[in-house]
C-alpha cells in the first residue's frame, strides 16, 4: 500500500516563516514539483500552519493533458497580476471530463495564497510569487504515489505529462529559483 506521507513539521513551520516575513498582501505562496512529490499535502499543512490561507489547486486550471506549458500563463493572468494589484482574482475550472473550461471560482480573499501544482512557480508565474518551493522524491515513488491517487485513469498520461514535466522545468530552471528545496520520500 502506497502512503501519502505527511511533510515534516519543521519544513511547513520553514515555509510558513517565510511567508510570514514576505509581508505582501497577500502573500503568495508557490509549492511547485513533479507530479506525485506530494504538493496537495504539503500545501494543505502549510494551510492549516498559516491559518488565514487559501490553497488554490492547478489541477483546477490545467488546460488539458497537454497543458502545463501553458499554465504558468493562465495562473500569472488569472489569479497572481490581480492578486498584486490587490484585486479579487477568479478563474475558470477546467471540466477534466468534457475538456473544455466550465464555471468560474473566485479566489477567496486571504492573508495568504498557497498555489499548489506543477508549473505553479515556472515563470511568468514565478516572478509574482513571494515564497516559491519544490518539492521532491524519487521518480519511482512520485509514480506509485500518483498511481494510487488517481488510479487506472492516470496510468494512460503518466509519460505523457512526465515528458512535458522535464520540458518545462528544464526551460524554466524550476527547482534552482525555489527559495525552499524539500525532499518528500
Amino acid at each position: 500500500m502506497i502512503t501519502h506521507p505527511q511533510p515534516r513539521p519543521e519544513d511547513v513551520r520553514r515555509v510558513a516563516d517565510l511567508a510570514h516575513a514576505a509581508g505582501g498582501t497577500p502573500a503568495i505562496i508557490t509549492i511547485d514539483g513533479r507530479s506525485g512529490s506530494g504538493k496537495t499535502t504539503f500545501a494543505a499543512a502549510l494551510a492549516a500552519e498559516l491559518g488565514d490561507a487559501t490553497v488554490v489547486h492547478l489541477d483546477d486550471l490545467y488546460p488539458g493533458w497537454d497543458g502545463l506549458a501553458a499554465t504558468p500563463k493562465i495562473v500569472a493572468a488569472w489569479l497572481m497580476t490581480p492578486l498584486r494589484a490587490g484585486r479579487a482574482a477568479s478563474y475558470r475550472r477546467f471540466d477534466w471530463a468534457t475538456g473544455d473550461y466550465a464555471d468560474e471560482v473566485t479566489v477567496p480573499t486571504a492573508t495568504f495564497v498557497i498555489i499548489e501544482g506543477a508549473g505553479s512557480s515556472v515563470e511568468p508565474a514565478g516572478g509574482h510569487a513571494d515564497v516559491r518551493v519544490w518539492l521532491e522524491a524519487a521518480r519511482s515513488t512520485r509514480k506509485a504515489r500518483g498511481l494510487a491517487r488517481d488510479g487506472d485513469a492516470y496510468a494512460p498520461y503518466w509519460q505523457r505529462w512526465a515528458d512535458q514535466e522535464d520540458a518545462v522545468f528544464g526551460a524554466d530552471g524550476t527547482r534552482e529559483r525555489a527559495e525552499v528545496v524539500i525532499a518528500t520520500d
